[in-house]
């Protein structure tokens, strides 16, 4: 410890600017950490009980409902398991419009944490509230860069919140070209906002803190920067297939926390942006690799704050990536051929049949893994599904225990705070974690 006899008791209810509720507890006796913990007090939210004796042709609109954040995610993992169970090769067109969906998730909830929930912290206010006076043009730039791409989330899916259009198979409505030429001037019209939130972006200073730890994420062999396909991999050296991601998640209970822990190689595992840039920086697309340069990011890096910078540097990856592959719709064209018609999954166009799948997907916040039993009627027996925030619990403690003596002489606000903006950096969605039920049985 930095100083003798230093007594301090912080109880945060809740943290703010994260989804859900989760608390932060710190005993300090005589200088001797005796609690450094984060605290999950969400109500389980039992989804894989709700699907059970359901058709695997509606989990992707029920787990959807798990995040209204990363619903895309979600309902694309779903999606991913539903068809690993059921022996369906979805085609290149069907894959290239789900990672136009998973580009467009990233945009908005990375916008959306960087600039409104972490950026306060950053230039010293206790929320973007007051950045409306202080900062009016750049919330105004934000609030636009939102609209934008839900405006486009909602023209490809149908809605961008609990997407509507993606289903098992493929899409029930194809964008026109008129959708395509749409979104395209949309996305391009973003681009004046999106260079000036950057330019703030690059005066921001961020704590500097270090403990090494684990990072998983997708890793793959293409070139591709892997966010909807891959196997699980680690800095660690560790890889898998997605089959076995029990490996990579190893989950535990822990009775103070609602939600599940995770740890592979080490005591602890980190997913999310940083994650994924440590294990796959360089298939980042060129105009991402130049702002990371900009921004002196380079893997590995072990300061979870900088998870906020691998954000935005994935914000402009994901912008010139979903650019692309509309200007190659445009170009090439749409297989309207390819359009399914509601309710099509269950007249037959996908055969079903029993089996077990998996689908492993990278959501803005980390690898996100469901996992489906399904009976020959294609009716859900068994479901699991792995949250990233769930993933990060147990990191985040890791973190508070080694972050506190290098900060236990400031004052018991600034540490608060400090514990507050760790929290945020891993941008939690602690609602979504919340997955444990433990049932005790009394005769």
């Amino acid at each position: 410890m930095a100083t003798a006899n230093k007594d301090l008791d912080i109880k945060v209810e809740y943290v703010t600017r994260v989804e859900g509720h989760g608390n932060i507890i710190v005993n300090v006796k005589n200088s001797k950490i005796e609690k450094c913990e984060f605290h999950v007090v969400e109500t389980p939210r039992l989804f894989e009980g709700m699907l059970r004796g359901r058709s695997i042709f509606e989990a992707q609109h029920i787990t959807s409902r798990i995040c209204g954040i990363c619903s895309c995610g979600h309902s694309l993992a779903s999606i991913q398991a539903a068809e690993d169970a059921l022996g369906v090769q979805p085609t290149a067109q069907t894959i290239a419009l789900r990672k136009l969906l998973l580009h467009y998730e990233f945009l908005d909830s990375h916008i959306l944490h960087s600039y409104l929930l972490v950026a306060p912290d950053l230039l010293g206010v206790p929320s973007f509230i007051p950045l409306i006076s202080s900062h009016n043009t750049v919330v105004r730039q934000i609030l636009r860069l939102k609209k934008a791409v839900n405006d486009c989330c909602d023209i490809l899916a149908g809605r961008h919140t609990h997407p509507i259009t993606a289903i098992v198979g493929g899409w029930t409505k194809l964008p026109s070209r008129k959708d395509l030429d749409t979104q395209i001037k949309v996305l391009e019209g973003m681009a004046d906002d999106l260079g000036r939130i950057l330019a703030l972006t690059k005066t921001l200073k961020f704590p500097d803190f270090t403990r090494e730890t684990e990072f998983v994420a997708l890793v793959s062999d293409d070139a591709e920067y892997p966010m909807l396909m891959g196997d699980i991999g680690s800095t660690d050296g560790k890889r898998v297939n997605k089959k076995e991601y029990r490996q990579s998640t190893n989950e535990f209970v822990d009775p103070r926390s609602s939600a599940k822990f995770s740890k592979w190689s080490r005591e602890s595992v980190f997913v999310g942006a940083l994650a994924r840039f440590n294990l796959n920086a360089g298939k980042l697309h060129p105009k991402a690799k130049a702002l990371a340069r900009e921004l002196g990011l380079k893997p590995v890096c072990h300061n979870p704050f900088m998870n906020t910078v691998a954000q935005v540097i994935e914000i402009v990856h994901c912008y010139h990536c979903a650019l692309e592959i509309l200007k190659d719709f445009k170009k090439n064209g749409v297989d309207y051929g390819q359009q399914l018609t509601v309710g099509v999954n269950e007249k037959g166009a996908v055969p079903v049949r029993a089996g077990n799948g998996v689908g492993s997907v990278e959501a803005p916040r980390g690898i996100l893994h469901h996992n489906y039993d399904v009976d020959k009627d294609g009716m859900i027996k068994q479901a699991n599904c792995i949250i990233p925030t769930n993933q990060n619990i147990n990191n985040i403690e890791y973190d508070f225990t080694r972050i506190l003596p290098e900060i236990i002489t400031e004052s018991k606000d600034a540490i608060r705070l400090k514990l507050e903006m760790l929290v945020r950096a891993y941008d939690p969605c602690i609602s979504c974690s919340a997955h444990y039920l433990d049932v005790k049985f009394v005769d």
